[in-house]
């Protein structure tokens, strides 16, 4: 289905807004909105007032509703099977979710959902996905993700080699009608020289990020070290690392105490809850010592992302912005993990995207459980 078609049906289907009461009723009570602002850390908040241009009850009326919204998205995927096509939201409360099968769409708007009949699966288009990983591997192609919104594989192209990607995707046994090319404007890097949340040091020289604190040490970035690799302030060793492929790696502390928070650039700190995943379209904020705490939305999940050191999948695509100093640094979508910061384009002066590792096959990679509070 191409991509006007599809945007034709989701203008035809009517809009459910689960949420769209709560901003009036916080609006009318101050005290209210104080209360639940202090549920967040102030530096969250306040980054999406400026990122996202919301007031502080916007922005903590977000962060509780994309919080149900998540769990909605969870639980239908499950139901839904081999006929769910993916998830996103529009105007921060209303949920959206392909199906293939029209029949499906009443289990969708039974749970407070609009739904999208569209032609391919989500489970297809990984599976496509999957098969470019080989074929799509030159220097032509910068990235490549599932949009679920458009229900296509979107590659980002180099100028000139559209014929040559087009070539590769054949070859690879992919339809073409499921495959969308656009013109990459800038190559994706690793932001390796760089912190996130807290720094660290990878032998006595480069410079990384704890993402996120789990069982005897920490995760973060895989390009940041390899497997042996010592780090320092906070002191540790390198005992998994994947690069590339994907980019995580869990680091081991001996005598630093791992606490499930992440740094707000504000004097505080963001209590960690849980790993829930947000769906495309969510909101998401990200902290790093270069440019503290920044904000923007899901784009797409499962992206791959041709990096000059190899191709990395499974990516959380976003346009929030980061720079070096931040690699390896905290996504977090309210207090929910969501991975770590592995590279992109752009910076916070002009804007940028950002790929984030995500922090559940870091965990399960390494056997170790994150850290709450």
């Amino acid at each position: 289905m191409s991509r006007t078609s599809l945007r034709g049906v989701a203008v035809a289907t009517a809009t459910v807004g689960l949420f769209a009461g709560t901003i009036s009723a916080v609006a009318a009570a101050p005290s209210d909105v104080e209360a639940a602002t202090a549920g967040y850390a102030p530096g969250l908040v306040s980054a999406m007032e400026r990122d996202l241009n919301l007031s502080t009850a916007e922005a903590v009326d977000r962060l509780e509703s994309q919080e149900l919204l998540a769990d909605t998205q969870q639980s239908l995927e499950k139901s839904l099977g081999a006929s769910y096509a993916g998830a996103w939201v529009e105007g921060s409360d209303a949920l959206h979710v392909a199906v293939t099968d029209a029949a499906e769409a009443a289990d969708v708007r039974a749970a407070g959902a609009t739904p999208v009949t569209v032609d391919n699966s989500l489970k297809a288009l990984d599976a496509w996905t999957a098969d470019l990983d080989g074929a799509l591997s030159s220097a032509d192609v910068t990235s490549y993700h599932v949009d679920v919104e458009s229900n296509e594989i979107v590659i980002d192209v180099v100028q000139g080699a559209t014929a040559d990607v087009r070539a590769a995707v054949a070859e690879a046994g992919v339809p073409a009608d499921a495959v969308a090319l656009t013109q990459a404007t800038e190559r994706p890097r690793t932001f390796a020289d760089v912190i996130g949340g807290e720094a660290y040091f990878i032998d006595g020289s480069a410079r990384c990020s704890v993402g996120f604190a789990v069982t005897g040490g920490f995760v973060t970035a895989g390009h940041c070290g390899s497997v042996g690799s010592q780090a320092s302030e906070p002191s540790g060793t390198f005992e998994v690392s994947e690069f590339p492929g994907s980019d995580y790696a869990y680091v081991s502390v001996s005598s630093d105490t791992p606490v499930g928070v992440v740094d707000d650039w504000n004097g505080g700190t963001v209590a960690v809850e849980g790993s829930t995943p947000a769906a495309v379209g969510a909101d998401v904020c990200r902290s790093g010592s270069t440019t503290g705490w920044h904000c923007g939305t899901i784009q797409a999940l499962n992206a791959t992302v041709n990096y000059a050191e190899g191709s990395v999948s499974g990516l959380i695509q976003t346009n929030v912005c980061a720079e070096p100093g931040d690699s390896g640094g905290s996504l977090l979508a309210g207090s929910q993990a969501q991975g770590m910061t592995s590279g992109g384009s752009g910076n916070c002066s002009s804007g940028g995207q950002t790929f984030f590792q995500p922090v559940g096959e870091a965990l399960s990679a390494a056997g170790v459980s994150l850290l709450t509070n």
